[in-house]
C-alpha cells in the first residue's frame, strides 16, 4: 500500500510539475541564405558592391542546390557586372541558368556579359548547333546586343512560335513588343 501511494504521488508530481523536454534548436540554412541575399540586395541599392558580393556568396554557400540559388547566382553576377568584372559574372549567370532555365532575365544578363567579353559571335555560332530550344533565346538576345534588331526580333519570334506553352514565352513576347516599339 505504501509503495502504491508513493508511486501515485510521484506520478502526480511529474505530471503537474511542469516538466518540459527542452526544444532542439535547428539552424535553417536555407532561411539564412534568404536573409543574406536580402542583405546583398540592400548593399546593392546603396552601391556598396563589395559587401554585396560577400553576402551573395554566403547565400550561395548556405543553399547551393536549391532552385532559389539561381537568384543568388544571378544577383552575384549582376553585382560583378556593376563592378566591371564580366569575366566573374559569366560563371554566375551560367550557373543561374543551370539551376533554373526559365527566367528571361538570366538570359538577358548572360547575353550582355558575353557581349562585353567579346564572345557574342562565338556564342551565336554555337547556338545553331545547340539542340536546346532555349538556346534560341540567347541567340536572339546576342543579336540584339550586337545591334541587329531585325534578326533579333525574328529569332525571338521563332522561339515564341515553337514553344508557346513555356513559362518564359510570355516574357519573350513582351520583349519582342518592346524591341518593335523602340525600333519602329
Amino acid at each position: 500500500m505504501k509503495k502504491f501511494f508513493v508511486t501515485t504521488l510521484l506520478a502526480i508530481a511529474i505530471i503537474f510539475s511542469g516538466y518540459k523536454k527542452s526544444e532542439e534548436y535547428v539552424i535553417e540554412s536555407e532561411q539564412n541564405a534568404y536573409l543574406h541575399n536580402n542583405m546583398g540586395l540592400i548593399y546593392m541599392e546603396e552601391r556598396a558592391y563589395y559587401p554585396a558580393t560577400q553576402e551573395f556568396k554566403i547565400a550561395i554557400s548556405l543553399a547551393p542546390d536549391v532552385q532559389a540559388s539561381s537568384v543568388f547566382y544571378n544577383n552575384l553576377g549582376e553585382c560583378y557586372m556593376k563592378l566591371g568584372k564580366p569575366e566573374l559574372a559569366q560563371d554566375c549567370f551560367e550557373r543561374a541558368l543551370q539551376q533554373f532555365t526559365l527566367n528571361f532575365k538570366y538570359y538577358q544578363n548572360l547575353a550582355e556579359c558575353y557581349y562585353q567579353l567579346g564572345y557574342a559571335d562565338e556564342q551565336i555560332a554555337k547556338s545553331y548547333n545547340d539542340h536546346n530550344p532555349l538556346g534560341i533565346i540567347l541567340r536572339g538576345l546576342l543579336l540584339e546586343q550586337k545591334g541587329d534588331i531585325v534578326n533579333a526580333i525574328t529569332t525571338l519570334d521563332e522561339f515564341a512560335a515553337k514553344e508557346p506553352d513555356l513559362m518564359i514565352t510570355e516574357a519573350v513576347k513582351y520583349h519582342i513588343k518592346e524591341l518593335v516599339r523602340k525600333t519602329y
